[in-house]
């Protein structure tokens, strides 16, 4: 394969990797925990936190903390298991690349 063959093809895994990542960054996520549920986007960015306040008391303040906790964490676990399925061909096992 000469140079400019190989060159034509890596510009073209590069733009497949940068649709991809596109299509993650633009997917909605949600953790939830208990009566907390967060939304956040692939970009790890978060969207929205709903507290049931039905089942919370003034005084589970610090269990709502710890819910919050958990639950930011479950999305954020859930946008590096997809974006690890969907980029994993093109960094080829390669971690922390996105």
């Amino acid at each position: 394969m000469n140079i400019q063959a190989m060159m034509k093809q890596a510009q073209k895994l590069q733009k497949q990797m940068m649709e991809e990542k596109e299509k993650i960054d633009n997917m909605e996520f949600e953790g939830k925990s208990s009566f907390v549920t967060v939304k956040a986007n692939g970009k790890k960015e978060i969207i929205n936190i709903k507290i049931d306040q039905e089942t919370i008391e003034k005084e589970d303040i610090e269990l709502l903390e710890d819910m919050i906790v958990v639950a930011i964490n479950e999305v954020m676990r859930q946008i590096d298991e997809v974006t690890e399925q969907k980029m994993g061909k093109y960094t080829q096992g390669l971690p922390g690349m996105f």
